[in-house]
């Protein structure tokens, strides 16, 4: 459950001082936040197509959101909200991991897992909802091939 708050909180975090930043890409009128959100969901959608769409289809609302709170917000109330929102999101994740999981966070191993926690998130929630046996088969065989170990 932290996870399922942690980790959009701080993607919303991370997105609000960015929607701050206006842009135009090919006379469309755009923020920051889309623009660096457009690679990360391509990437997302190569490495799993049903999963990768599936999260774009619940980052839209949030880049929705930073962008509405940054067209009417000043910039130092969108700033305090980000920051807020950065630690709240990093409290639910680290007492997640520490009270529930018990290990630490993936990304203190990698920082690229900073990319894949949002991925890792959705392909959860399709397992847990039933949507995705084949990802449930992948993930009980690696499960079971770490207790041989």
């Amino acid at each position: 459950m932290t996870h399922i708050f942690g980790i959009p909180i701080i993607f919303l975090a991370v997105v609000l001082p960015l929607s701050l930043w206006r842009l135009s890409l090919i006379g469309i009128p755009l923020n920051a936040a889309i623009v660096l959100a457009i690679p990360a969901i391509t990437a997302w959608i190569l490495l799993d197509a049903g999963v990768g769409l599936a999260l774009l289809v619940g980052i839209i609302p949030l880049l929705l959101i930073a962008a509405i709170v940054a067209t009417h917000a000043s910039p130092t109330v969108v700033w305090l909200l980000a920051a807020s929102l950065f630690i709240i999101g990093w409290t639910l994740q680290i007492l997640g991991h520490a009270r529930f999981e018990h290990r630490k966070p993936a990304l203190l191993d990698n920082p690229m897992h900073l990319l894949i926690g949002p991925m890792f998130l959705i392909a959860k929630l399709l397992v847990d909802l039933g949507f995705r046996p084949d990802l449930a088969q992948a993930i009980q065989a690696e499960q079971r091939s770490r207790q041989v170990i």
